[in-house]
């Protein structure tokens, strides 16, 4: 097991963990209730890992019955995790601990939990680049009973040798999130919007009248770490798949950036008609951002289906909207959401055998039962991809598929081919500095041309 940890340590600079989101807010959770077998001293803010677990009723637990300790990815469902896990707590007497990683930080929590003699027994990946560095860990999930939910073999995670190494457990969408009202005041609909030329002329319009309106056309692009994956990842994600689209591909050793010049239109749409100077965007947070919106400060916020707990603590579904990201690129007339998960379930084959078999009965219960699949579908507010699956009540869901049942194509998330977080890391950097002023496009296509081929050989040898 020393040699597997080894390995995962030395894979680190190269895994392709993303920010979000997709779960992918900067939310993070808070330490409550007793430990079941780990003790993490974490806090709640956005730079540190969130432990926070069921309480217990360890007394109806069984001596032998096994214990579960899911590594949660996504912050901003770490209060519903809690709660869902207590009450599987109280209905079977089996603890469940749930400890919430911040925003950007899965992976070295991950590896930091990992290391512990009671590790994760449920963890994730995002995909097949993240696999490579925890397969080794991974049970196979192809006789589960969870298995046998899913509504597509597409959902399972499968490895080279043919094993089910991850399950999805949620499908979401991303978009450009819209405060209807205020569009409206601006004079316009989300019928009005139905290409790059169309966002482009809204935009730039509102911000002609901006003091008259009293609010912009976007909210910051923040390339602080808790935001900054909106940008080096999820819009990253749009040249990619246009590029994947084009030449026919999933996958590529050398990216061409055959599309970047759109890149560059939607990025530059953003910061220039934004509620602040581009220079301030390094330090603007995923939370600034959020807040912006909330305040009626802008129409336009870049983020996903996740969010919509929170916007709807403010808005109505009436006042919410959730239009593609244009770029110019592609049949805009048919283009949807961008579509799809990054979220992995992976059970820990290290564990024992009755922890391991508690966490499938876990699993099983969340994607089955009554009170799991209202949790996931209400509290949640996901898809999930389970036979079993409750209707989700989230308007930014129901808008998808109402695209969808259009005819529009939903944009595949590529971005779990990103070769590696430096990747990211790298062309993040080169995003900020070019807002700043002080870098430039260039850089930026370097960053995200010839660096692919750089860490893709990295990471592939």
């Amino acid at each position: 097991m020393k040699k597997k940890l080894v390995s995962a340590v030395m894979c680190l600079a190269m895994v392709s963990s993303v920010l979000a989101g997709c779960g992918s807010s900067a939310a993070t959770g808070t330490s409550t209730g007793a430990s079941a077998g780990t003790s993490t001293d974490t806090t709640a803010s956005s730079d540190t890992a969130a432990s926070t677990q069921a309480a217990a009723d360890t007394s109806a637990s069984t001596a032998g019955a096994g214990k579960v300790y899911y590594l949660n990815f996504k912050p901003e469902a770490d209060e519903q995790w809690q709660a869902l896990a207590k009450t599987y707590t109280q209905e079977t007497g089996v603890p469940v601990t749930v400890v919430t990683a911040a925003s950007g930080e899965y992976e070295t929590t991950l590896q930091s939990e990992m290391a512990k003699s009671d590790a994760p027994t449920l963890f994730q990946v995002n995909g097949p680049v993240g696999l490579k560095n925890w397969v080794d860990y991974c049970y196979d999930l192809s006789g589960s009973d969870i298995y046998k939910q899913l509504t597509s073999d597409n959902y399972a995670l499968k490895g080279d040798d043919g094993a089910v190494d991850g399950i999805a457990y949620v499908i979401e969408s991303y978009g450009i999130i819209t405060n209807k009202t205020l569009l409206k005041k601006a004079g316009y609909t989300t019928d009005d919007i139905q290409s790059f030329a169309d966002l482009k002329k809204v935009a730039e319009d509102i911000t002609a009248r901006k003091k008259d309106l009293g609010f912009a056309a976007f909210t910051s692009a923040g390339m602080d770490s808790s935001s900054d994956w909106r940008f080096k990842t999820h819009l990253a994600n749009l040249p990619i798949y246009f590029e994947y689209q084009q030449d026919g591909i999933t996958s590529s050793p050398a990216i061409k950036g055959t599309f970047l010049d759109n890149y560059k239109n939607i990025f530059d749409l953003y910061i220039n008609n934004s509620t602040c100077d581009p220079k301030e965007l390094s330090s603007k947070t995923a939370d600034d951002s959020r807040n912006e919106f909330l305040d009626g400060k802008a129409v336009f916020y870049q983020n996903g289906s996740w969010e919509y707990s929170a916007l709807s603590a403010k808005y109505t579904d009436d006042e919410l909207a959730m239009i593609p990201i244009y770029t110019g690129a592609g049949d805009e007339a048919k283009q949807g959401l961008c579509t799809g998960t990054e979220n992995y379930w992976c059970v820990n084959k290290n564990a024992s055998e009755d922890d391991i078999k508690a966490t499938l009965d876990f699993m099983n219960w969340c994607v089955t039962s009554e009170e799991g699949t209202k949790a996931m579908a209400n509290d949640m507010g996901f898809t999930i991809p389970f036979k079993t699956a409750q209707a989700s009540p989230n308007v930014f869901v129901k808008q998808d598929q109402a695209y969808t049942e259009a005819g529009k194509t939903p944009v595949s998330w590529n971005f779990t081919t990103m070769p590696s977080e430096e990747w990211k890391n790298t062309l993040g950097s080169a995003l900020t500095a070019y807002a700043a002023g002080t870098g430039s496009w260039d850089d930026v296509k370097k960053a995200f041309v010839d660096n692919w081929a750089t860490e893709y050989k990295l990471a592939n040898g």
